[in-house]
């Protein structure tokens, strides 16, 4: 044996000559950034674009019943700027927008959005889709990057800046002759290609049209600072935005706001830096829905919040219900991985992940006990004590989750996850050493049938392995074992020790009646089994309660040796002497089968 370190990496072969790192196109000088020391204490404005920028990216646009179903729900989970179309693109964005409007779907509290570029019939179109719109902005956008200068529109940065300051005028001038004067009016302004645009350049032109719009006091202006394709780490964008909010005129009455894609995968990290830079508001879509990669992710946005201790101002307390609503209106499934909301994110197959979690689950239920005892009332109890769980970073409980799926079981998993899996769905508390011993049996399942083991499964191989089916009905299972306890009658000799059995007993078919004295019930009991040829030795006895009630039940966990073969029975039954003796019964039919 010798030691050595890992084979280097070798060159692969692909053309990455033919791309340019990205600070090597844009400059940013910004050396006494203060961003990286900042913290997100409260929620952004949020504005989503599901309707527009989500929307237009799907292979089948929604209708306009799923369009509605989507705004009811953004409705309902608290946004209160939603971005509902593009109306001069299509006579069905512009009826959708009316049908808002017409059918009073618009809460007075709810601003609504709508996308226009710089050309006048557009614009003309766009405000009169808006008429009877309680609160409306109009949001204006032109790509300024070199790229599109040169090569798209084969225009010089003024005749680029002049679109944007021509377009702010007409918007303005539509607005004035069509909107009624009770509409609360706003607008923005978006230099497409944010990121990829000269910083001096982005700012010369947003200048130009703040001083058209001329924002003061309550008529702010929304300038929205895209990163139309991301093109760099998400530190390079915060610059960006600080470099930015540093610089604007007027900055009181400017709302910064981000539209961040996720071509780099990176889409909520650049949102979260971006908001230490400065930036007031965020716009994206539910599960990220977008062009190409999407837009960024304003569940996994507030849900970060909400794990950090902050009021993320949108109600997701129904993750289930969301997702429901956003994949039968668009057509597209959430992955199961996705964060805060795919079916597996708050499920551990690993072994010792199952273990911590359990542990965790514990230990927070004796905390949560503890201030109750104090006189907390439940709800106020859970919220007194942190959240603190191994490989949990939320209580799943807070978004609508329940805990019957934290613990999955396939050939990866451990006695941990076995033993909590049990212990949700059946109330079982197995002892340590029983939770190994069948943790190797669910294995042996697993490598032989793969797959994944759900609480029915799980169930229905326990109750194979340990109960007769009297004990499970429900599992569906034969009879099994060499014997089956018929009937039991305990004396006791007066000095509550030792004790008298009489037992009715089927031995392979044949019925027995049974009788020993001992030290206690279940000393007694196996007593009475040496007239079967048997030696049976209890190592270790465990009982609890099921439930409670007329109708509660016990569970009693033995540990045995028998003839030489040290293995667990498990009994259960509304008695817990009885279910003692069922469980050596469990024991010693399983070593001879």
């Amino acid at each position: 044996m010798r030691n050595a370190r890992p084979a280097p990496q070798q060159p692969s072969g692909m053309p990455f000559a033919k791309y340019r790192p990205f600070l090597d196109v844009v400059s940013i000088d910004l050396p006494d950034r203060t961003w990286p020391d900042k913290r997100i204490t409260a929620a952004p404005r949020w504005l989503s674009t599901d309707l527009r920028d989500g929307n237009q990216s799907l292979i089948e646009p929604m209708g306009p019943h799923a369009k509605r179903a989507i705004f009811d729900l953004l409705v309902t989970m608290g946004f209160k700027e939603i971005e509902i179309g593009f109306p001069a693109a299509s006579q069905t964005d512009f009826d959708f927008v009316r049908s808002l409007v017409d059918d009073g779907a618009i809460p007075e509290d709810v601003t609504i959005s709508v996308l226009t570029q710089s050309r006048g019939e557009l614009i003309d179109r766009t405000l009169d889709a808006c008429i009877g719109i309680p609160r409306a902005t109009v949001h204006l956008y032109n790509a300024l990057s070199p790229l599109f200068r040169n090569v798209v529109f084969r225009m010089d940065r003024d005749q680029i800046r002049e679109l944007a300051v021509d377009g702010t005028r007409q918007i303005m001038a539509r607005a004035e002759k069509v909107l009624d004067e009770d509409t609360i009016f706003g607008f923005e302004y978006s230099p497409e290609i944010f990121v990829d645009t000269e910083l001096d350049y982005s700012l010369e032109v947003c200048q130009a049209v703040m001083d058209v719009w001329e924002p003061e006091g309550d008529r702010e202006i929304i300038l929205n600072l895209p990163a139309t394709v991301e093109r760099a780490t998400p530190n390079v964008y915060a610059d960006q935005i600080e470099w930015m909010s540093r610089h604007l005129p007027r900055r009181e009455s400017v709302c910064l706001s981000l539209h961040n894609h996720n071509d780099r995968g990176s889409g909520v990290a650049a949102a979260e830096f971006g908001l230490m830079a400065g930036a007031d508001r965020v716009e994206g879509c539910l599960f990220g829905h977008g062009e190409r990669t999407g837009n960024v992710d304003l569940v996994t946005l507030a849900l970060n919040l909400f794990s950090q201790g902050v009021d993320p101002m949108l109600d997701l307390s129904d993750i289930d219900e969301v997702r429901r609503i956003v994949e039968r209106a668009t057509g597209m499934d959430v992955p199961p991985r996705t964060p805060y909301a795919g079916e597996l994110v708050y499920t551990s197959f690993s072994g010792s992940h199952q273990d911590a979690i359990k542990k965790g689950f514990a230990a927070r239920a004796t905390q949560v006990s503890a201030r109750k005892a104090e006189g907390l009332a439940d709800a106020e109890a859970e919220i007194a004590v942190p959240w603190a769980m191994p490989y949990l970073p939320i209580d799943p409980h807070d978004v609508g989750r329940s805990y019957e799926a934290v613990v999955r079981v396939n050939s990866q998993s451990g006695k941990g996850g076995v033993a909590y899996l049990l212990g949700t769905t059946r109330k079982l508390e197995l002892p340590r050493r029983l939770q190994i011993e069948f943790s190797r049996i669910v294995q042996r399942h697993t490598d032989t049938y793969g797959g994944e083991v759900d609480g029915a499964r799980l169930w229905s191989i326990f109750a194979d392995e340990y109960l007769p089916a009297a004990a499970a009905p429900e599992a569906e299972l034969s009879r099994w074992g060499r014997f089956e306890l018929r009937g039991a009658t305990l004396t006791s000799t007066g000095d509550d020790e030792d004790s008298t059995l009489t037992i009715t007993l089927v031995d392979g078919g044949t019925e027995k009646h049974l009788s020993a004295a001992g030290n206690g019930p279940l000393d007694a009991f196996v007593t009475a089994l040496e007239s079967t040829g048997l030696s049976v030795r209890i190592l270790d006895y465990v009982e609890h309660a099921l439930s409670e009630g007329r109708d509660a039940k016990a569970a009693s966990y033995v540990e045995c040796e028998v003839d030489g073969q040290v293995l667990w029975g498990v009994g259960i039954d509304p008695s817990i002497t009885t279910s003692s003796f069922k469980a050596v019964i469990s024991a010693l039919n399983r070593a001879l089968r």
